[in-house]
């Protein structure tokens, strides 16, 4: 067995175990750390397949901000996890529906897969004028050239998510103080400082 092919196996295995354990550990804080190992063995994959700037951005983007935010939310809400498993056998026939279904489906498109052995044979395809160059050179050619709209869109369905999370977030809630913009903007040296003129020999009351 090569080197790669064991590496592979590794980090297969791994990336495996760790979604299973995602959705079998009943620590939420410990899913959300097994799913950050599978997606760095997952990462791991990519760059075995030559594909290093899809291991880079699923380590930078995935392992480095989504899940770290999933960890953080977990540890930092105040989740009653024993009331969210209450209403657990309510939709356990429904959620067996649907996911006989979707095994039903992966068992068909499964059953009714096949190779050409040609495919198997023929190599891979190539962007024109892109022989020398790596991956990572290739791909920001083609995505700001041929796919720049739709690349240009998916920027504007982020922008128009982040804004519609920071509304949803901006609730009035009882009990919580919120920040003034147009006050804070608008302020003056009298309002920002208050000057209190202290007795000889007395102190401040706070």
């Amino acid at each position: 067995m090569s080197a790669a092919a064991a590496f592979f196996y590794l980090f297969a295995g791994i990336t495996i175990a760790s979604g299973f354990m995602v959705i079998a550990s009943r620590n939420p804080v410990a899913s959300v750390l097994f799913l950050i190992l599978a997606f760095v063995n997952a990462a791991g994959l990519f760059v075995l397949m030559g594909a290093e700037f899809l291991a880079m951005i699923l380590v930078v983007v995935y392992v480095g901000a989504v899940a770290v935010l999933f960890l953080f939310v977990v540890m930092m809400l105040d989740v009653d996890f024993a009331q969210l498993r209450q209403g657990f056998q309510q939709y356990l026939p429904v959620g067996g529906l649907i996911g006989a279904i979707f095994l039903i489906e992966l068992i068909l498109v499964v059953g009714s897969w096949s190779i050409d052995p040609g495919l198997v044979q023929a190599p891979l395809g190539t962007v024109a004028g892109t022989e020398s160059m790596t991956n990572t050179q290739a791909l920001g050619r083609v995505l700001y050239t041929d796919y720049a709209f739709f690349f240009q869109l998916a920027g504007l369905i982020l922008l128009v998510a982040m804004i519609g999370a920071i509304v949803l977030t901006l609730r009035d809630r009882p009990g919580v103080k919120r920040q003034n913009i147009s006050v804070q903007n608008t302020r003056t040296q009298g309002m920002a400082v208050d000057t209190i003129k202290v007795p000889s020999r007395q102190g401040v009351e706070v």
